[in-house]
């Protein structure tokens, strides 16, 4: 059976939500873990709408806390998948805040997720390809696959000198 590629813009799920006093620490400000969580859910949705199947996290490769979110205020997380391997996805999460007067927003953190499809008995099973669209979309997608050669060397699982699109990073042009 053949897949039909995807664009990443098929996958996007979107999420708002009002910061409550009991997703913040003593300061007034949204609890980090409570962001992760929110932001592993909303990934979830973007995957599964990639692949059709259960999908399970598998990483958290990066996360920023650039701009702490406070009390009150109205967060929009935004994801999308960036890349499809044969069984996993990269899912790039953008979070904003909300302009409570004039709903302009503004980035404030952003993390990239990982997540594998799975069968019906927990195993990894394959997803359809992106194809990006946009010249953001194509930014990430290249991306991707240097974050993913980098975590696989940190696993030890590649040699550097088979990471062929870290090296061109390295190159002197």
């Amino acid at each position: 059976m053949s897949m039909k590629s995807k664009s990443p813009s098929e996958t996007i799920a979107v999420s708002t939500r009002f910061v409550l006093p009991h997703e913040t620490n003593t300061l007034g400000k949204l609890f980090g873990g409570a962001l992760l969580a929110w932001m592993d859910e909303i990934a979830a949705v973007a995957a599964h709408r990639h692949s059709k199947r259960v999908v399970v996290t598998a990483s958290i490769n990066n996360v920023s806390f650039n701009v702490p979110i406070d009390l009150g205020d109205i967060v929009t997380l935004e994801a999308k998948v960036s890349r499809a391997f044969n069984s996993s996805m990269e899912v790039i999460i953008d979070v904003s805040i909300e302009d409570r007067i004039t709903g302009a927003k503004k980035p404030s953190n952003q993390a990239i997720y990982t997540f594998v499809a799975v069968d019906q008995n927990g195993g990894p099973i394959n997803v359809p390809e992106i194809v990006p669209e946009t010249e953001e979309e194509k930014k990430r997608f290249d991306a991707a696959l240097r974050r993913k050669q980098l975590s696989l060397i940190l696993a030890g699982k590649m040699k550097p000198s088979e990471a062929t699109e870290l090296k061109l990073l390295f190159e002197e042009k």
